[in-house]
């Protein structure tokens, strides 16, 4: 015998027991009642989440790098029950049906949370009726066994494309050379940036040897650069296979393995000494996008960084030391060496535990001076704070402030100089929140009674293989 689950809807409840104390009853009833408001007020909390981080509030000159980290630290949810918030807000978005039966009270929170990990405009409303018609017990076993026939389906289709794949590279009849491939979509991605990074870098080389001379034919081969000059712009497809041949020839030139991963992503940036001694007044936006006076701070490219970035990269970083003569010649280069010592970062770290701007807590981070070491500031323990790297730019180059108090304790300002408290006031309780919450409720017309979410199941065991078949579209293809 199935669950009762035809057209995905069961018997009626079942009759409250009989004989049972009236002040019980009453004690019950005002439980579920206001259960059921707490829910309508939890879907009006949903819907400012989901306008709050769709507007950026949470970045709004306060820091924090997601919706998620901004709750952890306004309203003290913990990290995890605030992600599952701003996640089911923007799942609501598109699921007018269980936002709506979330507002009336018709669905718990916890019903609702379950099935948006699932629920898609398509297949909102089959699975709107098992809410209503189970508990949250048997909405959760659902859910797990939907999610594990999207997993079935999902995992063959990542066969089916591994299977696809393939390259095939062959000459043509006029000696070209045709390439076509089907790649699986990480390694697309990687090609296609690759390509992105090789176009950029042949546009940069062509513009540097633009003069080309007038006495040459319409399309010649460059002695210098070996690059094919021509009087037209190469289309957006020539383009392409000039950059898969840069490709090529350099991992040819360089060998195939790439190298250790510290010298894969080494970034390095030439600073002048007065760049990183200037004023250790507050950094803010304007100052850190103007242009430096006192000295050059350029990438290897020649691309030039702010004064904030410079002091940013340089507070944990290595650092080699470079002597110039007047005409820019090198005439002296010093050891190698790292600003904040492998010893004093594991200290740093034990101390911290991660990053101590407000409300971050990320777990790994890097090294910020306090007083910058080329300002006179001491690399120690004392001088030195932890910060993700989102922080550690907000602090350099986004005006925002810290200082370490007497006490030992870390004091952040705002860009406008106000004080970032570590835990913020709470908002102030009404002497009746119940009924306050009731009587905004009944102001949205919203009629709320004890029986409001009470599941239509009469207690048949649920028969989960059944209920998958009939609700999921993929259920049958995959079974």
């Amino acid at each position: 015998m199935h669950t009762a689950f035809d057209d995905v809807s069961l018997a009626p409840m079942i009759a409250p027991t009989v004989g049972a104390a009236p002040e019980l009853e009453r004690l019950g009833d005002e439980i579920a009642e206001l259960s059921a408001h707490l829910d309508a007020a939890t879907a009006r909390l949903l819907d400012l989440i989901r306008e709050f981080d769709a507007r950026g509030g949470w970045g709004n000159g306060s820091g924090f790098r997601s919706c998620a980290h901004w709750l952890t630290w306004r309203v003290g949810l913990n990290p995890g029950a605030a992600r599952e918030r701003v996640r089911v807000a923007r799942a609501l978005g598109t699921l007018p049906r269980l936002a709506e039966a979330l507002a009336r009270g018709e669905l718990s929170y916890s019903k609702v949370r379950a099935l948006t990990r699932v629920a898609t405009p398509e297949t909102e409303e089959r699975l709107l009726r098992v809410g209503r018609a189970g508990t949250a017990e048997h909405v959760e076993r659902i859910v797990r066994g939907w999610r594990r026939v999207d997993r079935i389906a999902e995992a063959k289709q990542s066969i089916q494309r591994h299977r696809s794949r393939g390259l095939h590279v062959y000459q043509d009849e006029d000696g070209m050379v045709v390439v076509r491939g089907r790649l699986e979509p990480e390694t697309g991605a990687v090609l296609m940036k690759a390509l992105e990074a090789a176009r950029e870098a042949l546009y940069e080389r062509a513009r540097s040897s633009r003069v080309i001379d007038k006495n040459v034919s319409a399309e010649t081969l460059d002695s210098e650069t070996g690059l094919l000059v021509c009087e037209d712009t190469p289309t957006w497809g020539q383009q392409q296979a000039d950059a898969l041949a840069l490709l090529a020839e350099t991992a040819l030139h360089h060998g195939i393995d790439p190298g250790t991963p510290g010298e894969r992503y080494q970034v390095v940036v030439h600073v002048d000494a007065p760049v990183l001694a200037e004023s250790d007044a507050p950094a803010t936006p304007e100052a850190s996008a103007a242009p430096d006076a006192h000295g050059q701070s350029v990438l290897e490219d020649g691309a030039h960084v702010s004064a904030g970035t410079s002091q940013r990269l340089a507070c944990d970083a290595t650092r080699v030391a470079m002597r110039h003569d007047a005409d820019g010649h090198v005439t002296e280069v010093g050891a190698r060496t790292r600003t904040i010592p492998p010893a004093l970062r594991r200290a740093l770290q034990h101390r911290d535990h991660g990053c101590r701007f407000p409300g971050c807590g990320l777990p790994f981070g890097q090294g910020h001076h306090i007083r910058h070491w080329a300002n006179g500031g001491p690399t120690t323990l004392s001088n030195l704070a932890m910060l993700c790297r989102r922080h550690h730019r907000a602090v350099h180059e986004d005006g925002y402030q810290v200082e370490r108090l007497p006490d030992g304790e870390l004091q952040f300002r705002r860009p406008d100089g106000r004080l970032f408290p570590d835990v913020p006031p709470r908002a102030p309780v009404p002497p009746d929140p119940a009924e306050r919450l009731r009587a905004q409720n009944e102001a949205e017309d919203l009629h709320i009674h004890p029986r409001v979410a009470i599941p239509d199941w009469s207690g048949e065991r649920l028969d989960l293989g059944w209920a998958i078949d009939v609700l999921h579209p993929l259920a049958a293809s995959n079974s």
